[in-house]
């Protein structure tokens, strides 16, 4: 995700799309389709298994949230995870 939006300025994120290589602190870009569509939500990876991952929002109000993502290069992350209050 270099040039956003035909800018010369590189994004501050650095992501890893790979789910084969993913682990512990990586960045990753998930999406919640079935509320937000194709939006980008930007989380670290806490947990990985198999064929699931577990990411931190970040988020500084609820630094508890945590959600069950599917493990391939941007996750998908149900929207019936989410606290009533965050959206």
């Amino acid at each position: 995700m270099q040039h956003l939006g035909g800018s010369t300025e590189s994004c501050p994120f650095s992501f890893n799309f790979e789910p084969s290589t993913f682990k512990v602190g990586d960045m990753v870009s998930y999406r919640i389709p079935e509320r937000f569509e194709d939006f980008p939500f930007v989380g670290t990876l806490v947990e990985v298994h198999a064929d699931y991952v577990m990411i931190s929002t970040n988020d500084p109000t609820c630094p508890e949230l945590v959600l069950k993502g599917t493990r391939e290069a941007r996750p998908v992350v149900d929207f019936a995870q989410l606290p009533s209050t965050s959206v």
